[in-house]
């Protein structure tokens, strides 16, 4: 049948269906270094819970002690991890071959395990960011210990990806999901909340001569100048979130080097609960209102580029050159859209962001600015990260400066950002009914010819654009700099860039 033929064209294409994950020969095995990296993290992890969205450093941590079915490697292909094959049947159901893994306590992993998690995270009171997706999932199967066949209501070509993804790890069946015991290649050894982890290498990981490291000692450098100046002074080996205004000087520094890829995003989102921005006309308003290349200047030091559109990045085989510019600067179109939307004189708001990433409240400040310039007058809320999370969780806000990248490099992986019958998360717009934009996705995910999720995908953003679930400012470069002694951690590409702790487990020293 032609479906089948677009389903199997779309598999071979996105090297989903073979999956196999190459481990370490043997010759490599003398290449271990051993000894304890030390790495900056920008934050203490707001939480451990494996299926939330808490921020990267969070992400970071799970992705030492956990793994999911599956991963991304280094050049950004996806991989197998606990499953070593995966594949859809002609029925439209996927099926995972699991491989010989344990946890951190010593017992396999198995089957079961696996459709526990799916049936917990599914549950509406879960908090997994993937709640929204799993509930499209009506059966996992488990003919036996190594397999399981999940079944949904119509073949879902992007399943896969949620189960890659680093706020879906597997845990053991029973474990709370803030749980220390994973299968990843660091198991936790002790902790000085809100200061520091400490993790040592997991001697039953299922990669043979992984991980080439001791340990990982983690320490919070909330600062981002104490962080860097850390890494001169060769009291850490690495760190995550550079500062954009000390990436040159670093650059410039023989003994360190900096790993850089443009991927994530800034961009504004909306409570939409209450007014002025339960009104598309209002938020039509903001986005024209700003003035991006300011944004890249103030927060960035010109390492990003302007987005007045969906983040979908130019090199994309989905990008729509007609919607590049479809809310540019056009202060005198904002004005007349506010009027239109009865508010010609502005308002009065509150912007959340926080003050722990010079970038984040460098943005806020900035669209403070231009709005004021529009008669939009917003009250700055600048907490600590783990606040700021709270407070987008829980709709504590009217609009709010917010930066991320997608799940992956597909349009779809946008679903969180954009889709409004998710469950409220920090990441989207609260409150804010999406339906063109639901059934765009739920359109796209489960069709496996390019053409034609091209052209979902296409009126999506055009829909988006009108609507305006989120409004795009900026893309940024992101960085993590390490000493020259650190070799095998990679910076992945664009929107995986925060997929990169992941590749800790082929970190050296020396």
């Amino acid at each position: 049948m032609t479906h089948d033929l677009n389903r199997r064209g779309f598999l071979a294409a996105s090297g989903a269906v073979a999956g196999g994950l190459a481990f370490v020969s043997p010759s490599a095995l003398f290449a271990q270094e051993g000894g304890t990296l030390r790495f900056a993290l920008s934050t203490y992890p707001p939480s451990f819970d494996a299926w939330a969205s808490s921020g990267t450093a969070a992400g970071t941590i799970k992705l030492l002690m956990h793994r999911g079915l599956l991963s991304y490697d280094a050049e950004g292909k996806m991989r197998g991890e606990l499953a070593e094959s995966w594949e859809v049947d002609d029925s439209g159901a996927w099926i995972f071959k699991l491989r010989d893994a344990k946890w951190h306590d010593g017992s396999p992993v198995t089957a079961e395990d696996i459709a526990w998690n799916v049936t917990e995270g599914q549950k509406a009171d879960s908090a997994a960011y993937f709640q929204g997706q799993l509930v499209q999932i009506l059966t996992v199967e488990t003919p036996d210990a190594k397999t399981v066949r999940m079944i949904t209501a119509e073949p879902l070509a992007i399943l896969p990806g949620w189960f890659a993804h680093y706020n879906m790890p597997m845990i053991k069946k029973g474990e709370p999901r803030d749980t220390m015991i994973g299968a990843g290649p660091f198991k936790l050894s002790g902790q000085d909340r809100g200061v520091s982890l400490s993790l040592v290498a997991n001697p039953d990981y299922y990669k043979e001569g992984l991980p080439k490291l001791d340990g990982i000692e983690a320490t919070v450098y909330a600062d981002e100048n104490l962080r860097v100046a850390a890494l001169e002074a060769g009291d850490v080996d690495l760190i995550e979130y550079v500062p954009w205004q000390s990436m040159t000087r670093i650059e410039e520094n023989p003994e360190l080097k900096l790993d850089t890829r443009d991927g994530p995003f800034m961009y504004l989102t909306f409570n939409a609960t209450r007014a002025p921005f339960d009104n598309p006309l209002v938020r039509r308003a903001v986005a024209h209102a700003i003035k991006r290349e300011d944004i890249v200047a103030a927060a960035f030091f010109e390492r990003g580029g302007p987005l007045a559109h969906l983040p979908i990045a130019e090199q994309s085989e989905f990008y729509n050159p007609e919607f590049a510019n479809a809310w540019d600067y056009d202060p005198e179109k904002a004005k007349a859209l506010l009027t239109e939307a009865g508010y010609p004189d502005g308002f009065d708001c509150t912007m959340l962001s926080t003050a722990q990433y010079g970038m984040h409240q460098s943005t806020a400040e900035v669209c403070q600015a231009y709005l004021s310039m529009i008669g939009i007058n917003a009250q700055l809320d600048l907490p600590e990260w783990s606040s700021r999370v709270q407070k987008g969780n829980e709709g504590s806000y009217d609009l709010a400066v917010m930066g991320t990248t997608a799940n992956n490099n597909d349009p779809a992986g946008l679903s969180n950002i954009l889709d409004g019958s998710l469950p409220n998360s920090f990441v989207r717009s609260f409150g804010m009914e999406t339906p063109e934009i639901t059934e765009a996705f739920a359109r796209g995910q489960a069709e496996f010819d390019y053409e034609t999720r091209k052209e979902i995908y296409r009126g999506l953003e055009e829909t988006a654009i009108e609507t305006v679930p989120i409004v795009g400012l900026a893309w940024r470069s992101q960085g993590y700099a390490m000493r020259n002694s650190v070799s095998g951690f990679a910076n992945m590409p664009g929107q995986l860039t925060f997929y990169s702790g992941i590749t800790l487990e082929d970190a050296m020293l020396g």
